[in-house]
């Protein structure tokens, strides 16, 4: 049987930035679906503030230096960030390592201040409602802080080694693009934690 070649397609890139690619538009389906679960933790924490008289029911406020210490970081985060995003299209190496170096450093340090946050929160999760959706919503974030970190922390590994090709810069941009993500939703959840019971 005789095969007709339509059309080669050797000549195509086999990488590509934003919405060109699959990874893309899992991450977008993936930050879909979390930000109706943060929806959800929003909604179930304002009802509940709602429907109590007292609020919080049993505690004290969190204390904000860990929350509020963690927002300058996440809002600061934003700079080095886009950087690493503008050095990827760029295909420079260099300043991608240098990116995702400093980007692992600061999840880290977010990780570790999220630990005093929980120590601060000032309400045990199983005393009450609202220790429980504090905690819950808290908990919530950090899954997603420590995805990115860990996935922060792979890219930055593998652009030291003989995988930073093409294609790994397109996943780095895919990576910025989540962190963001990461700190728009931590915005509102700050305000909620943190605020919200001062009311």
């Amino acid at each position: 049987m005789k095969q007709t070649i339509v059309r080669s397609v050797n000549e195509l890139p086999t990488y590509g930035f934003g919405s060109r690619t699959g990874p893309w538009w899992g991450a977008m389906a993936f930050i879909a679906l979390e930000g109706m679960g943060f929806a959800v933790a929003i909604a179930a924490y304002l009802y509940l503030y709602a429907v109590n008289p007292k609020w919080p029911i049993n505690s004290p406020p969190p204390d904000l230096w860990p929350g509020t210490l963690a927002t300058a970081v996440y809002v600061l985060s934003v700079i080095p960030n886009e950087l690493t995003s503008r050095w990827a299209h760029k295909l420079d190496l260099r300043g991608v390592r240098i990116g995702l170096v400093i980007m692992s450093l600061i999840g880290l340090a977010l990780l570790v201040i999220r630990g005093f946050e929980f120590a601060h929160l000032n309400a045990r999760w199983d005393l009450d409602a609202y220790g429980s959706v504090v905690w819950f919503v808290l908990a919530l974030h950090t899954t997603h802080l420590a995805t990115d970190v860990g996935d922060t922390l792979v890219l930055t590994v593998l652009m030291f080694t003989r995988h930073a090709k093409p294609r790994r810069f397109s996943d780095v941009t895919d990576n910025v693009f989540y962190w963001n993500f990461v700190v728009i939703a931590w915005l509102p959840l700050y305000v909620l934690l943190d605020w919200t019971p001062r009311l």
